[in-house]
């Protein structure tokens, strides 16, 4: 029997939390070098899936199949493709750099009469969502995948109600109030999403007598599963409203910007560069393997809600005093460009959205957890606190720029690529909607340089004149991350190679192609 390499890939992070948690109070130091080890081990699992992953071969890899639920026909389901290892491999890369950066932000702390959680319950609930996103990615089983998209929801209430942000203008009373609104306003969205997707998921076995989704697929291109119309748009709706809420997507996008805002840096990137790609991912996977009519069908709403996305997310980002609250808009505005590229029906837009999910994970990692460090040392949130750090802390200006310029999506870095794709995808079938959404490149443009020109330049506020530049800690944290926004900037030939096969895959579930281009080029 072959090494079930998918389940260590899920367990390891799982049984590290486990460990985590388990680790007396006292030991705190221990519980955080254990977590890191965890997590660096994940990242070695992750590599072996993606060594051994051929994106030539047959379209789900590495799988395992173990009956379950017999009676209800739900079995213990994996497999990867191409777009699920680079997810997965993203994953396993960020958590290492998560923990790191989080290495105090759960230290206890006496204020007043509130002290924070053990410092162990923090590291172990990052695990935790690790595992639960990576499973999430290999299931391919409809119910195992429902059960492991809620259950992420719960260590991610905790990371945000109870180990918050310190940084508050009102004092920690204040704090803890807005920490309980955001955590329960992201819990109640995600509730309702996944209770209308558990409707669609009943639905979905009436209908085909099972879970698994290769057979459904695989049915319904042979023609031996026949939804009706009807049903196929009503299943499809509720898989994708659940889908839109975790991504997330206007105007189901509003708890995002709480969760950030309240967040530490490093759970804010949890959530925008790990949790939400879920989101995105499952639309890829789900909805139009499962549904290709309905999908196609909903096509014109999800582009215009896309497009809203797009400028709706970036012109709220220009007017944010917020630091945190400006990269969650930023992030609104950027999964608004992935949703067009996979609903733009073009191998380019869906490949270009897939790399987008990669890129925008590491550019919103290094540009949040910089941020962090920035608040840390200050204690405030408010771009106006700032000024002049780039004349006292130079290095760590220097990498906040650079993670801004990314965000931008600037030429050479990794998601100028992507946003590209994603663009010219959907331009070739849907120009006005392309056009249109070129201007969110312009807001991201005025977003970023005004945050910069904000708190690194001008005159050094005396509130930041002692202000360290990035420590060894920290430069650890950053540095891989900006060599990857350089390395995949110019070559993202490694990723676009693993990726490509998977997207063909489902622009045939939709039975789509690629528009003629309307000049022939020269023979």
């Amino acid at each position: 029997m072959s090494f079930p390499l998918l389940t260590a890939t899920a367990a390891l992070p799982a049984l590290g939390a486990v460990a985590t948690a388990a680790v007396p109070a006292a030991r705190r130091t221990a519980a955080k070098w254990l977590a890191l080890a965890a997590s660096l081990a994940t990242l070695a699992l992750a590599i072996t899936v993606l060594v051994r992953f051929d994106p030539d071969g047959a379209r789900y890899q590495l799988t395992e199949s173990h009956p379950w639920i017999a009676d209800f026909g739900v079995r213990y389901e994996l497999g990867v493709d191409g777009i699920a290892v680079a997810l997965i491999a993203l994953t396993a890369l960020l958590i290492p750099f998560i923990v790191l950066a989080g290495w105090h932000d759960a230290d206890p702390l006496e204020t007043g009469s509130r002290r924070w959680r053990p410092t162990q319950g923090f590291f172990a609930l990052i695990l935790a969502v690790e595992a639960m996103v990576i499973i999430s990615f290999e299931a391919t089983d409809v119910f195992v995948f429902y059960i492991f998209f809620e259950a992420m929801l719960i260590p991610m209430y905790f990371l945000i109600g109870g180990f918050g942000d310190r940084a508050h203008e009102h004092g920690e009373e204040a704090a803890a109030t807005q920490r309980s609104y955001a955590a329960v306003k992201f819990l109640l969205y995600n509730l309702v999403g996944g209770l209308l997707m558990l409707a669609a998921v009943i639905g979905l076995y009436v209908v085909a007598g099972n879970f698994s989704l290769q057979e459904i697929a695989e049915a319904r291109a042979n023609g031996s599963l026949h939804m009706a119309t009807s049903t196929e748009r009503w299943l499809f709706l509720g898989f994708f409203f659940a889908f839109a809420v975790k991504a997330p997507l206007w105007p189901l996008h509003t708890w995002l910007p709480n969760a950030m805002q309240e967040s530490t840096a490093p759970v804010a990137v949890l959530i925008t560069a790990v949790v939400d790609k879920v989101g995105t991912f499952a639309m890829l996977r789900f909805c139009l393997q499962l549904f290709p009519e309905a999908s196609k069908w909903a096509t014109p709403v999800i582009l215009v809600l896309a497009l809203i996305s797009i400028v709706y997310g970036a012109l709220l980002a220009v007017g944010q005093r917020d630091i945190k609250r400006l990269v969650a808009y930023a992030s609104i505005s950027h999964f608004g460009f992935i949703v067009m590229g996979i609903f733009a029906m073009t191998s380019q837009g869906q490949s270009g959205a897939t790399l987008y999910m990669v890129n925008h994970g590491i550019s919103t990692a290094a540009l949040m957890l910089v941020a962090g460090f920035l608040i840390s040392r200050r204690g405030s949130r408010l771009i106006a606190d700032y000024g002049g750090v780039q004349k006292v802390a130079p290095v760590l200006a220097g990498t906040f720029l650079i993670g801004g310029l990314a965000t931008l999506s600037l030429p050479g870095l990794a998601p100028f690529v992507s946003e590209f794709l994603v663009l010219v995808g959907t331009f070739t079938r849907y120009p006005a909607i392309g056009i249109i959404a070129t201007f969110g490149i312009v807001l991201a443009a005025l977003y970023v340089l005004v945050l910069y020109q904000r708190t690194m330049t001008g005159p050094v506020k005396p509130e930041v004149s002692a202000m360290p530049d990035l420590r060894a800690r920290e430069l650890v944290v950053v540095a891989p991350l900006i060599v990857l926004l350089i390395l995949l900037g110019v070559y993202p030939k490694p990723v676009t190679d693993i990726v490509n096969p998977a997207v063909k895959q489902t622009m045939s579930d939709v039975h789509q192609t690629d528009p003629k281009p309307e000049v022939e080029a020269a023979k």
